[in-house]
């Protein structure tokens, strides 16, 4: 019989949801896990739920998988419908950080470890779950502020950055934002003249990027908390008649492909790796908890950073 379940959220969830399987726990021994995703929004999260989807599969585990749609309620009726369904695991990736508490200790009550994936949390209660799989994002924040202060070090007078934030109250958007104040804080000269969420989407990249283009004659540099949102904001910055990569220098964070080929091109100047393959890593931690085994309270996933050149030597190999 199996043990107590575990709630592992990720990707976001909604109505419509994959079971992968029966209803209910599944097979006699196969361990069942339910999976909420953030949603669709950018290459970054497909790549992350294909990830999932086929680490389960190679790993003998019943995913049942259900995708928020980028709203916290889908992602909370999810869950309880996971608790319902009495799954053994429950892995999610927060649509925002706060406002999980209810939910989580009814898994907790219901004996469902629960695992989070890709963003974290701002519960004071840990043992609400029992353990974070992904990225250091104000690491990432920071890497790319450390690159532009590096870059413009010979500049004499301002440069005005807008930054495009990825979704308001995410964690990824408030803690890449506050890596990227603390870096360029070591140059003065760096000013951010306009910040504002486009909602990790490329259509809301462009059109925040426009209204960035009216009301400010001049911007050197954009930083976005996502390529999809950069890739956006590209569009719109050659529809301006500029120059993407030159006129306004472009930094974002991710390194999916499409990324990395505007990179390669030379209209992006610098990414920072988030990767989305979390699947193997997931699985392994879900087995580890069914089986009681303990987990570190943090496992973070080995990223690096692209400049133009190195993403011309990364391209032809990369998985996503």
């Amino acid at each position: 019989m199996l043990a107590a379940g575990l709630l592992v959220t990720g990707l976001g969830a909604c109505a419509n949801s994959d079971t992968g399987g029966d209803a209910g726990t599944g097979g006699d021994d196969k361990l069942v896990l339910g999976f909420s995703q953030v949603g669709a929004e950018s290459g970054w999260r497909t790549a992350n739920t294909t990830s999932v989807k086929e680490a389960a599969a190679e790993a003998g585990i019943e995913l049942k998988f259900d995708d928020a749609q980028q709203k916290q309620e889908n992602q909370i009726k999810a869950i309880r419908n996971f608790i319902q369904q009495k799954v053994d695991v429950i892995a999610f990736s927060p649509v925002v950080e706060s406002g999980w508490d209810t939910v989580l200790k009814e898994a907790k009550d219901a004996g469902i470890p629960v695992i989070l994936t890709d963003r974290a949390v701002d519960s004071a209660d840990k043992s609400l779950y029992k353990t974070f799989l992904g990225s250091d994002f104000v690491k990432e924040g920071r890497l790319a502020g450390e690159w532009l202060v590096e870059e413009t070090k010979s500049a004499t007078g301002p440069v005005n950055i807008v930054e495009l934030q990825g979704t308001t109250g995410s964690a990824p958007a408030n803690d890449r934002k506050k890596g990227f104040g603390e870096a360029i804080a070591a140059n003065p000269n760096l000013k951010i003249i306009a910040s504002q969420s486009g909602d990790f989407t490329r259509a809301g990249g462009k059109a925040v990027m426009e209204q960035f283009l009216k009301a400010n004659p001049k911007i050197d540099v954009l930083f976005a908390h996502n390529d999809d949102m950069g890739l956006g904001a590209l569009e719109a910055i050659t529809a301006a008649g500029k120059v993407p990569g030159k006129d306004i220098k472009i930094i974002t964070v991710d390194a999916v492909k499409d990324g990395m080929q505007a990179l390669a091109d030379g209209k992006f100047n610098f990414i920072a790796e988030c990767s989305p393959l979390l699947g193997p890593q997931l699985m392994d931690l879900a087995k580890k908890v069914h089986a009681g085994e303990e987990v570190p309270p943090r496992i973070e996933t080995e990223e690096t950073t692209f400049t133009q050149q190195t993403a011309k030597e990364a391209l032809p190999t990369r998985k996503y």
